[in-house]
């Protein structure tokens, strides 16, 4: 192993690479060169590097390296069996690679180096070792551990020359190959006496030996005097490192005094910051806390009745206000000039609200105390601008008491509330009633005092009812006349409230809610602990939606308090409209849905009032077609001899054409939808009740001549959700023609239908149909029998009496008796052609016929509809 070892390093590989091991292996099963694999360690830039190479024996002893690896690219080591003596050994590099060992001390000696190379110097993932002994991948492990001494014997000479290769080689410097090649041409007799050369290598020895001891001899005084020099230094280096330690000492004595002297200039410079900026805060705290003098006197002797005044007031309730609610910090108010100093704002303040609140008192009152005119019959509700003008110039005093003395304000917001409330009671009573006096005229008022005497009457519209007994009611112009007064009556009441209620928010800034419950919102009151922690409660600030929804129920109860009569006296009118019309609760639902849904505020007073009030027209509106629906229940039928139209049915059109001038492109429409399906179903429900009450005329004569009506009304009307009762009522109506047709005018020529009845029954027996004619109760002379009582002069006769009878079972008003005379016409020729037909069948060939034709029929029956 030590010999191809050498030789694979001189020939192969480089000075500064050393080959650490060496396998004599070759493929598996294949006979091939010999080839060595080889663990090779390399320095190069004071790096190793070792490698795995694979070297090949050529022919003439030529040695060439195939190829090489680094270590990380060895992925898998397989020994395929875990005993010492198997031969085989697979690599996994790009590829697999299947060796067989020649010898097995090599294999061994070759893995056990791999294994603690790779763990050496490999950092990532490291190869896998599979079936090879756990004693060989130690690091203490023997490299020829394993090796059986069989294998021993057979290769002895093979295990001298390994014992060598366990040794470390070390290939010869060119500079110790010249020395040995000197030393060889010097001595050219070594190699035929090498005792010779051994006693000559001896004699030079024993010379340098003495040159070395007699050099070391001769220098002892040169060291001796070396000795004493370094003493010397010896002593000049301490003398100097005690000069040093004075130089130290007084240099640490200078830098204590100076960073001294640092700490006082730094002290000096945080005290006259401090002083600068206590200065400062002084001069911010003097100067917000300071009012002027034409201030105080606006405060104390205040002037509201003349402009300059005002101005002064205003100027000078704004100077106080912000002094006290100057941004000065929690520590300073405790001084006791800033006590003082609020003290003095105290007395003003309350000086100044007095003077503001008993001037504002007395306009109040005077306000409320004053009447308007009340002249013009028509009804007219004078607006407030003057008054809101005049009050406007206080508005920002009014301000300054919410957020100064909310005790104070408050007071004066009520003040204003009981006082303009007579003003808008007294107001608002006259113009409701001057509207009044316009809803009851003279001629309705003439009209219902004539229908006193009477019977009892119904109110004016009740479908159920028949006319007759309906109180007088209102045409269409009264009624557009009443609609416009409702109008003018909801539009001057608009104006009115929306003006009030924007002059109340701009007045009492009722839009800004107070961030605390305390009388006065200042920061100068933040002394004592319950209040700041009142003050610290203020930063907590409520929802947005929440803000929006309290400033709107404090709205709405000033506007409630102002206008406390504006909703009963709107009840009390709209009620008087529904005892002159009981169709205005309609008018009524559709005025206040477009008011109420066209308000620019969903959320104000009088949208409210008038929600409000549309729920109670909503419900009167409910009760009236409730009214109606039991109207239908309870209607009588007519006593007269035909029965005709049912009230509610004839009533209905007149209902229905009111109902859709006034519900006309209204968003209330689904609402009047809603009702006419039911009313309609209830009517459906009703009319074959009711036709069956009737003693005179056919029950389905009256289903006939109502359903008509109502397919015929519902048709005009065009209501979409009403389309599927308009089939069911064109349903029903033919249902009941075809009921009457069949039930009166039934079989004219009755003996002749028995007849071919009996022969139906023989043809079902099994007799054919030509063979008829030869049974005895259905012969030929049988038929003619039978054929020659009805002759055509009778069969006329007794369609002229049927034509009578129609005739006084069906009313005018419908005009369905044509409709009915020709819908028997086709009944009877459809009759007469099944006669003749059976005829031909039974009878064919014995020229046997009736004693009229079809052409007769027809003839028959308009003859009759003309005379008549």
């Amino acid at each position: 192993m030590a010999g191809i070892k050498y030789i694979l390093q001189k020939e192969v590989f480089e000075s500064d690479e050393r080959i650490l091991s060496v396998c004599n292996v070759t493929e598996l099963y294949k006979k091939k060169k010999n080839t060595y694999l080889t663990i090779v360690s390399a320095s190069r830039s004071r790096m190793i590097q070792v490698t795995l190479a694979q070297v090949k024996q050529y022919d003439k002893g030529v040695y060439k390296k195939k190829r090489s690896w680094n270590l990380d690219e060895v992925k898998l080591v397989d020994g395929k069996h875990d005993g010492p003596e198997a031969h085989e050994l697979d690599l996994v590099l790009e590829k697999q690679y299947k060796w067989f060992a020649v010898n097995l001390h090599e294999r061994q000696n070759f893995i056990t180096v791999l294994w603690k190379q790779i763990n050496k110097h490999v950092t990532g993932e490291k190869a896998i070792f599979r079936n090879i002994p756990k004693t060989w991948l130690t690091d203490s492990s023997p490299e020829r551990s394993g090796v059986s001494e069989k294998d021993d014997v057979m290769n002895g000479e093979e295990h001298g020359d390994d014992l060598e290769g366990y040794e470390e080689f070390h290939a010869l410097t060119e500079k110790e190959e010249v020395h040995l090649t000197r030393l060889i041409d010097e001595c050219q007799f070594a190699i035929s006496d090498a005792e010779q050369f051994m006693e000559q290598l001896g004699k030079n020895l024993q010379e340098l030996d003495g040159a070395n001891v007699q050099s070391v001899l001769a220098s002892e005084k040169q060291v001796n005097a070396l000795m004493e020099q370094i003493e010397t230094a010896i002593t000049e280096a301490e003398r100097v490192e005690e000069r040093l330690d004075t130089y130290d000492e007084i240099l640490c004595h200078i830098r204590d005094t100076m960073e001294k002297m640092g700490e006082k200039n730094n002290m000096i410079e945080v005290a006259n910051s401090n002083n600068i900026k206590l200065l400062t805060e002084l001069e911010r705290i003097v100067s917000q806390l300071d009012l002027a003098h034409a201030h105080q006197v606006a405060l104390t002797d205040t002037d509201l009745t003349s402009t300059a005044g005002m101005v002064s007031a205003i100027a000078a309730g704004k100077a106080l206000q912000a002094a006290m609610n100057s941004d000065i910090d929690a520590a300073l108010l405790r001084l006791t000039a800033v006590q003082d100093q609020r003290k003095r704002f105290e007395k003003w303040k309350a000086k100044f609200s007095q003077t503001i609140s008993r001037h504002l008192n007395n306009m109040f009152i005077h306000l409320g105390n004053e009447v308007g005119d009340s002249q013009g019959s028509d009804p007219h509700l004078p607006k407030h601008t003057s008054v809101h003008k005049e009050l406007s110039a206080y508005a920002e005093l009014m301000h300054w008491l919410k957020a100064m003395d909310r005790k104070a304000y408050d007071q004066l917001a009520k003040v204003y509330t009981s006082s303009l409330n007579k003003v808008y009671d007294r107001e608002i009573r006259h113009f409701f009633d001057q509207a009044r006096q316009q809803v009851m005229r003279e001629d309705v008022t003439a009209s219902t005092s004539a229908s006193r005497g009477k019977t009892i009457l119904h109110p004016y519209g009740i479908i159920g009812v028949n006319r007759d007994l309906w109180a007088p009611g209102i045409d269409g112009p009264e009624r557009q006349k009443l609609d416009g007064i409702l109008e003018k009556v909801l539009g001057d009441l608009e104006p009115v409230a929306l003006s009030e209620q924007m002059f109340c928010i701009s007045f009492f800034q009722m839009d800004v809610l107070s961030p605390t419950s305390r009388n006065t919102q200042t920061t100068l009151d933040a002394m004592t602990g319950d209040e700041g922690r009142d003050s610290s409660a203020v930063l907590v600030s409520p929802p947005q939606k929440r803000i929006d929804r309290q400033i709107n129920e404090e709205v709405r109860k000033m506007m409630t308090e102002l206008f406390g009569c504006l909703e009963p006296e709107l009840n009390s009118f709209i009620q008087s409209f529904e005892k002159v019309d009981s169709f205005y609760s309609m008018y009524v639902l559709v005025r206040l849905s477009q008011h109420v849904m066209s308000a620019q505020d969903a959320h104000s007073f009088l949208s409210m009032t008038f929600a409000s009030a549309l729920v109670h027209v909503k419900r009167n509106f409910d009760k009236f077609m409730q009214i109606q629906l039991q109207s239908v229940r309870e209607a009588r039928v007519p006593k007269r001899s035909k029965c005709g139209l049912l009230p509610y049915v004839e009533n209905f059109e007149e209902f229905a054409t009111s109902a859709e001038k006034i519900f006309k492109k209204s968003e209330r429409r689904a609402d009047l939808d809603k009702w006419y399906i039911q009313l309609v179903a209830r009517i459906f429900e009703a009319i074959p009740n009711h036709a069956q009450e009737h003693s005179k005329t056919p029950r389905q004569v009256v289903n006939m001549e109502n359903f008509h009506h109502m397919h015929s009304l519902l048709a005009q009307l065009k209501v979409v959700a009403l389309d599927g009762q308009k089939k069911e009522a064109k349903i029903r109506y033919k249902e009941a023609l075809d009921a009457y047709v069949t039930k009166y005018f039934g079989r004219p020529l009755e003996k002749l239908n028995l007849f071919f009845e009996g022969v139906q029954q023989k043809v079902q027996q099994g007799v054919k149909e030509t063979e008829i004619s030869y049974q005895m109760a259905y012969s030929k002379q049988e038929l003619r029998k039978v054929i020659a009582q009805y002759p055509a002069r009778e069969v006329k006769r007794g369609l002229e009496s049927l034509y009578k009878k129609v005739e006084k079972h069906l009313c005018e008003e419908e005009n369905l008796l044509q409709v009915v005379w020709r819908a028997m016409q086709e009944e009877f020729i459809a009759q007469y052609n099944f006669l003749e037909e059976r005829i031909q069948r039974c009878y064919a060939g014995a020229m046997i016929t009736l004693d009229f034709s079809i052409d007769d029929i027809l003839e028959f029956f308009s003859e009759i509809a003309r005379s008549h």
